[in-house]
């Protein structure tokens, strides 16, 4: 059945789109009539050479996708739906060395070792330094006279320093780390002025930057992440090449992913000022979960079919690209009672926001949790009376649910 609601040309990936709303209402429409839509993409404008993708709207079609990699490979052509027209084949190849873009079983290779990173005792040794910084954001911002950005002021810091202090990362080159990620992400937002080729340029000298560390690390090991990581290749840890993209993903999925929710969730909170009085007189423990949800800081990933199959009633053939819309997954009403309310004691809350499940479940979901509930935390004691003092600027891009400007008053 045709979805009445969804123009022709209509391109859930579309930048222009994105960058100024989630589109919602047509995902709601597609969910209900053609919850697996073919939609058709002229020009090569996502750079790969073929005529569009299928959209999976429904939670359960994109937990099948997520959670059957041997159909749905995020090799074949990358986890990233849009690139643009002037990308370059071998550029896209070239990123099947992130873990995100791999397929098992090499990619449950890499995950056994990289989740040493994760652990719940390593998670726990940097809580008390990662409150303190919360603690030192909320109070520094606080002491700003007037209205202030919210991303660049709170919402950026504390990402960049739990990834910084997990990696051991000194704190003079934290900076240099969210220059570099900033530009990899942006090269759609004209106001950045960020080309294709000055993202990949920052993603070289991130990746440079940490096969550095990789390499002295081999020469001088230490007690530290790093060394655990790549000291002895020989006995099942990462080589150079593989750390440095290790941390290239960390530096998008660890840091611009958790900035954002945190946005997203402030906005929520200043415009549900109800659930925002909630939170500083109950703390509920099911807050992070709910602004992960809401947020869904990516749009969509997708997959690429690996031999011809059927999802919701459509025949999708071998090579098809398949994008998987977490923000539609999100607001499924067949899962959430009242998805569109910001609600944060829901519970249970099965949202897609970590990823739907199977090989590429979000590693770093415990560290964004606890970063949520500390920022947040330290918010409510630092400033409770924050007031919204504008709308929030968003990114231009066709797969980050990003917001890059985000202007707030202490109170």
């Amino acid at each position: 059945m045709s979805c009445p609601a969804l123009p022709d040309g209509f391109d859930l990936t579309d930048p222009d789109l994105l960058h100024h709303r989630v589109p919602l209402p047509e995902f709601a429409a597609l969910r209900q009539a053609e919850p697996v839509r073919w939609i058709p993409q002229a020009g090569n404008v996502a750079g790969f050479q073929d005529e569009g993708y299928w959209a999976v709207t429904r939670h359960a079609d994109v937990k099948y996708v997520s959670t059957h990699p041997e159909i749905f490979s995020s090799y074949l052509n990358t986890a990233i739906i849009r690139f643009n027209e002037h990308m370059a084949r071998d550029a896209i190849d070239a990123q099947r060395l992130i873990l995100l873009n791999m397929d098992p079983p090499e990619h449950t290779r890499v995950r056994q070792i990289v989740q040493r990173v994760f652990t719940p005792r390593a998670i726990r040794a940097l809580e008390d330094r990662l409150r303190e910084r919360a603690d030192a954001i909320a109070r520094a911002a606080r002491a700003r006279a007037g209205s202030f950005d919210f991303v660049t002021e709170v919402a950026c810091e504390l990402p960049l320093q739990a990834i910084a202090e997990l990696i051991g990362i000194p704190q003079a080159d934290r900076t240099r780390i969210f220059e570099w990620s900033n530009r990899m992400i942006a090269y759609d937002d004209p106001e950045y002025a960020i080309t294709e080729e000055v993202g990949a340029e920052s993603a070289t000298e991130l990746i440079a930057y940490a096969m550095n560390m990789a390499a002295d690390r081999k020469q001088c090991p230490a007690d530290d992440i790093v060394s655990t990581l790549v000291a002895a290749e020989d006995e099942g840890n990462l080589n150079s090449d593989e750390f440095g993209f290790f941390v290239l993903m960390l530096a998008v999925a660890g840091n611009e992913t958790t900035r954002n929710a945190i946005t997203h969730g402030m906005h929520a909170f200043l415009t549900h000022p109800e659930q925002w009085e909630l939170f500083k007189r109950e703390r509920p423990q099911t807050t992070a979960e709910e602004i992960v949800r809401w947020a869904a800081p990516v749009n969509a990933f997708q997959r690429t079919a690996t031999q011809d199959t059927e999802l919701g009633g459509k025949r999708i053939r071998k090579g098809d690209r398949v994008g998987i819309f977490y923000a539609s997954a999100n607001h499924d009403p067949e899962v959430f009672t009242d998805p569109d309310a910001f609600d944060i004691t829901r519970d249970p809350n099965p949202h897609l926001g970590f990823g739907g499940g199977g090989p590429h479940f979000c590693l770093g979901k415990s560290l964004a949790v606890l970063e949520i509930n500390l920022i947040f935390g330290a918010i409510a004691e630092a400033m409770p009376g924050l007031t919204l003092a504008g709308d929030p600027r968003r990114l231009r891009s066709a797969w980050i649910n990003g917001v890059k400007e985000l202007q707030v008053r202490a109170g």
